[in-house]
């Protein structure tokens, strides 16, 4: 059965394409009888609010038309900005050799919170280098939440 999250991608990445923008990912969270969803749109040229404004519109008139979520929501639709989230295998293979910080689902090794480097992306998993001697392969479906580390220059 497929999650509410990939429900939505579905009905959802069409529009967002259609105006020019890629569905970076979505984030469905629920408190009580309210829900957030959370788009996150991405385009080689930036993200400006106009975009985050027309991709609202669209996927808003779609939203009342399918009707996916039948509690009341709100709708926000962002940039990924510079610690942009991480959803898919895609999207760590193009972030190899940035600094991430991510929380498992379940403990290894007896912790759940990580922090490291990119290192690759082999079959499913996410191969994340800790330090010069400690790598560890992260099945993309034990990875609850993955952020890149913005780096700063000095």
């Amino acid at each position: 059965m497929a999650s509410k999250r990939e429900i939505l991608e579905e009905l959802l990445t069409p529009v967002v394409e259609s105006l020019d923008c890629e569905l970076w990912g979505i984030d469905y969270q629920t408190h009580g009888r309210n829900a957030l969803l959370r788009i996150y749109i991405d385009a080689e040229r930036g993200i400006g609010v106009d975009d985050c404004e027309k991709v609202s519109r669209q996927v808003s008139a779609v939203m009342d038309v399918e009707d996916p979520i039948s509690s009341k929501y709100t709708l926000e639709v962002s940039s990924p900005g510079m610690d942009r989230p991480l959803y898919k295998l895609d999207h760590y293979r193009r972030f190899i050799g940035a600094q991430v910080e991510m929380r498992l689902r379940m403990p290894l090794d007896g912790q759940r919170k990580w922090r490291g480097l990119i290192a690759g992306v082999e079959g499913d998993e996410v191969v994340l280098r800790i330090d010069s001697e400690n790598e560890y392969l992260l099945p993309i479906d034990s990875i609850e939440k993955a952020n890149i580390i913005p780096q700063f220059e000095k």
